[in-house]
């Protein structure tokens, strides 16, 4: 059976919906199709510290579908604007988990991965599939992998 690792960029899909389609991502929906006639070996939500109850929750709920969930600290500078972004974290993890599984599944819409996406693929020959919100999905980022989902109605809540 084929082997999947599955990464989510919490706030890229979150807002990325929400800017499309004024709607919520379906992660039950979304593990349902990703993990179909396959074995999932990993999966992780990156997501941002949790600044209230209802984030606690929404958490709670990515452990329970079978995400193991990874924070990071919100910041807020100085100037007024704040950083809590993955991108790092989340490329260092696909490098890693590509040398174990025969495909990859990121979602996100960030260009950030796109390199990161060629090189496991080059390397390993791994599978590369993208979920992301096609008009907020960057153009090299679907270019990358070897598959393009778009996020539509049926990943909405």
């Amino acid at each position: 059976m084929e082997k999947v690792a599955i990464f989510v960029d919490v706030q890229n899909i979150y807002y990325t919906t929400r800017q499309a389609f004024q709607s919520q991502f379906n992660y039950r929906e979304f593990w349902a199709q990703v993990s179909a006639g396959r074995r999932v070996h990993a999966a992780f939500a990156y997501a941002i510290q949790p600044q209230d109850g209802k984030q606690k929750g929404f958490q709670q709920i990515l452990k329970d579908i079978g995400f193991e969930v990874k924070l990071k600290p919100y910041i807020q500078r100085k100037d007024g604007s704040a950083k809590g972004d993955w991108d790092v974290g989340i490329t260092l993890d696909l490098v890693e988990w590509a040398e174990q599984v025969d495909t990859v599944v990121l979602a996100s819409g960030d260009g950030d991965f796109d390199l990161a996406l060629q090189r496991i693929h080059e390397r390993n020959g791994v599978q590369t599939e993208v979920y992301g919100v096609r008009p907020l999905t960057a153009g090299s980022l679907q270019r990358a992998a070897q598959v393009f989902h778009e996020i539509d109605e049926k990943l909405l809540m």
